[in-house]
C-alpha cells in the first residue's frame, strides 16, 4: 500500500482534531465524518498543518445564534452572520463539508425576514439587523447549489423561495428610485465595500440608518450599482430554476423575463464599452471611474458570454497592471492612484480580501477557464503555508496576513482550494472532480505538499485519490479504479463512472489512462474537455488559454 494512503487510513478526524468546546464541537465533527470524512495527508506538512488548524478554527465559527441549532459566523471581529458573505458564498463552500449547518444558516435569513420583505443584512446573538442591504453573492444561486449538491428537501427550497421572491419585491420598490431597472446603492455598506474609494464622500449607512432611504441632499447617491444589479439578475435567473423545480412553471417564466430585463438594464446603464468595465453611475449620470473588484462580483453573477469573459481576463483579471497581483485579487486596480495596499485594517481600498478570492471561483468555472483559475489559486495556496491567524486580507505583494483573525472566508478558502485544485470535489451537477494538480513550490522553492493523498466519501463510496507529480490513482472502496497522467482532471458521473477528462495545465498533457480494463493514450491541452465513451475519447470543448498581460 502507498505509505501516504496507509497514513491517511489511520487518521480519524474525531480524534485527530481537538475541539475547543467539546460539547458544541463533537456533533460537528461527527457531521463532518458522516458527510464526507474529508481529509488529506502529504509528504510535506507545510500545508497539512495549516489545514488541520483550519478545521479546528472553523468549529470556532459555528455556534447557535437566536436558535437552538448552530449556524456559521463570519469570524474575527465580526460577531454574527452577514448576508453578503457568511450567509451566501461562505455557506456555499461549507455545504460540501457540513451541509446541515449550511442549511440552518440559509434558513436563518428567511426566518428573520421583516414583514415588508426586507431580509436582514446580519444576524447576531443580539438580534437581526436591517440598517442596510449589503448584497454581493446571490442567495438564490447558493440555495440552488446546496439543494442540487446535497439533495435538500422541498420544504427548505420552498421556504427560501418564498422569502427571496418577497425580497425581490422589496428591492424593486425601494432600490429602483431612478426607475432604470438597476438596483441602487445608497451607502458604502450596501455593498460591503468598507473604505473603498468607490464610495468616497458617500455615507457608510443609508439615510437615518433606514435601508429604504437615500440622503436627499447628496449630489452623488443613489448610485446605479453594477454589482447589486448583477446580483438581482442572477438571483432572478436562479429563482426561475427553483420555481420550475417546485412545479411553478408560469412563475419560472416570469422570473426569466425579469432576469433578462435586469441584465439589459445593467449593460445599458453601468457598462462602459470603451473600457470594457462596469461602473457605478452617480446621481449626475457620471460613471464613477474606479476599477475595483466590482468586476469580479458582476462576472460571478453570470452576466457575460464566453467571448466577453476571455476579453476581460486579458484586459483586467490576468493583467499585472490591474488585478493579477502576485497574490490576486486586489480590491482596487494596481494602477489606480487611489490604490492603498495597507492590510492592517478592514479595507477594500487595495488589499487582497479573502471574500474576493472565494467569490471569483464561480466566474472562472462558469466559463470553463480552469487553467487560468489555477494561476490565481496557486499563489494563494503558497501563502497559506505561512498562515498563523486566518486573516481577512493579504498583501497583494507579499502574501502576508493582514487584518483580523479566525475569519471564516480564509478558513474555508483553505479547505476549498485544497479540494478544488488537488482533491476530490463533488459538484452540484452530480459529478465528482479528481484534479491531478499539486501545489507548486513557487515561494523560495519551499515544499508545500509534495505528493499527497486525499479522501472523501461520495454517494456511498469511499474514495482515495493518490495525487503525484507524474501520475494519479483513484481508489474506490479499497480497489484501484483508475490511473491517469498528472495535469488532468478526471470527471466521474453520479454512478461513479468516468465521464470526461479536462486539461488543467498550460500546454498539452500526454500519457496513458487506465480504466475499466482499458489503456488509452491521450493528449489533452489546457481547458480542453474530452468525453470518455467505453475507451473512445472525443474532444467536446476547446477554448484555448488566455495568457497573462502587462
Amino acid at each position: 500500500m502507498h505509505p501516504l494512503r496507509e497514513q491517511l487510513q489511520h487518521i480519524d478526524i474525531t480524534a485527530h482534531i481537538e475541539p475547543a468546546n467539546e460539547q458544541k464541537d463533537a456533533p460537528l465533527l461527527k457531521q463532518w465524518k458522516q458527510n464526507g470524512d474529508v481529509y488529506f495527508t502529504a509528504e510535506s506538512t507545510a500545508l497539512t498543518d495549516v489545514y488541520k488548524q483550519a478545521v479546528t478554527k472553523l468549529l470556532d465559527c459555528i455556534k447557535p445564534t437566536l436558535t437552538a441549532n448552530p449556524i456559521l459566523h463570519e469570524g474575527g471581529i465580526y460577531y454574527g452572520c452577514w448576508l453578503e458573505s457568511t450567509g451566501t458564498i461562505n455557506t456555499e463552500l461549507l455545504a460540501r463539508f457540513l451541509p446541515v449547518v449550511a442549511e440552518e444558516t440559509y434558513l436563518g435569513f428567511a426566518k428573520f425576514q421583516r414583514e415588508d420583505g426586507l431580509i436582514p443584512y446580519k444576524i447576531t446573538a443580539d438580534g437581526a439587523y436591517y440598517r442596510q442591504i449589503q448584497l454581493v453573492t446571490p442567495l438564490a444561486r447558493c440555495v440552488w447549489h446546496h439543494y442540487k449538491l446535497n439533495g435538500g428537501s422541498e420544504h427548505f427550497l420552498s421556504t427560501m423561495y418564498a422569502a427571496m421572491a418577497k425580497y425581490d419585491e422589496w428591492l424593486m420598490t425601494y432600490r429602483n428610485t431612478r426607475q432604470t431597472g438597476c438596483i441602487e446603492a445608497f451607502s458604502t455598506f450596501d455593498t460591503g465595500h468598507d473604505l473603498s474609494p468607490r464610495f468616497w464622500h458617500v455615507a457608510d449607512t443609508p439615510h437615518l440608518n433606514d435601508a429604504a432611504k437615500c440622503n436627499p441632499h447628496s449630489p452623488l447617491v443613489p448610485f446605479l450599482a453594477p454589482d447589486l444589479t448583477a446580483n438581482v439578475y442572477c438571483q432572478r435567473k436562479y429563482l426561475a430554476n427553483i420555481a420550475k423545480e417546485l412545479g411553478k412553471h408560469e412563475e419560472a417564466e416570469v422570473w426569466r423575463v425579469k432576469a433578462e430585463q435586469t441584465r439589459q438594464a445593467l449593460f445599458t446603464h453601468c457598462f462602459d464599452k470603451t473600457d470594457d468595465f462596469f461602473y457605478d453611475v452617480d446621481r449626475q449620470g457620471q460613471f464613477v471611474r474606479i476599477q475595483s473588484d466590482v468586476l469580479l462580483r458582476v462576472l460571478a453573477c453570470e452576466v457575460a458570454d464566453d467571448e466577453m469573459f476571455a476579453r476581460i481576463l486579458s484586459k483586467y483579471l490576468l493583467n499585472t497592471r490591474k488585478f493579477f497581483a502576485k497574490y490576486p485579487f486586489p480590491s482596487i486596480a494596481l494602477d489606480d492612484p487611489r490604490f492603498d495596499p495597507n492590510t492592517s485594517y478592514n479595507s477594500w481600498a487595495g488589499p487582497t480580501n479573502f471574500l474576493a478570492i472565494i467569490r471569483a471561483a464561480h466566474a472562472f468555472e462558469h466559463h470553463k477557464r480552469f487553467v487560468e483559475q489555477l494561476w490565481t489559486i496557486q499563489p494563494i495556496v503558497a501563502a497559506m503555508t505561512r498562515f498563523k491567524r486566518f486573516s481577512q486580507t493579504l498583501s497583494p505583494w507579499t502574501g502576508a496576513e493582514g487584518f483580523t483573525e479566525v475569519y471564516s472566508p480564509s478558513i474555508l478558502c483553505v479547505l476549498d482550494f485544497v479540494e478544488r485544485m488537488s482533491g476530490i470535489m463533488p459538484t452540484r451537477d452530480q459529478t465528482i472532480w479528481f484534479t491531478g494538480v499539486l501545489p507548486y513550490d513557487a515561494d523560495h522553492g519551499e515544499s508545500i505538499t509534495g505528493n499527497l493523498v486525499y479522501r472523501r466519501h461520495v454517494n456511498g463510496h469511499h474514495y482515495e485519490f493518490v495525487n503525484e507529480q507524474e501520475r494519479c490513482e483513484i481508489w474506490r472502496d479499497k480497489e484501484l479504479m483508475m490511473t491517469f497522467p498528472a495535469g488532468l482532471r478526471a470527471v466521474l458521473n453520479n454512478q461513479g463512472e468516468l465521464a470526461s477528462l479536462i486539461g488543467m495545465q498550460y500546454g498539452t498533457i500526454r500519457g496513458e489512462v487506465q480504466y475499466d480494463g482499458q489503456t488509452v493514450h491521450v493528449a489533452i491541452s489546457g481547458n480542453e474537455e474530452w468525453l470518455w465513451n467505453n475507451g473512445n475519447v472525443q474532444c467536446i470543448y476547446q477554448s484555448g488559454v488566455v495568457t497573462p498581460t502587462y
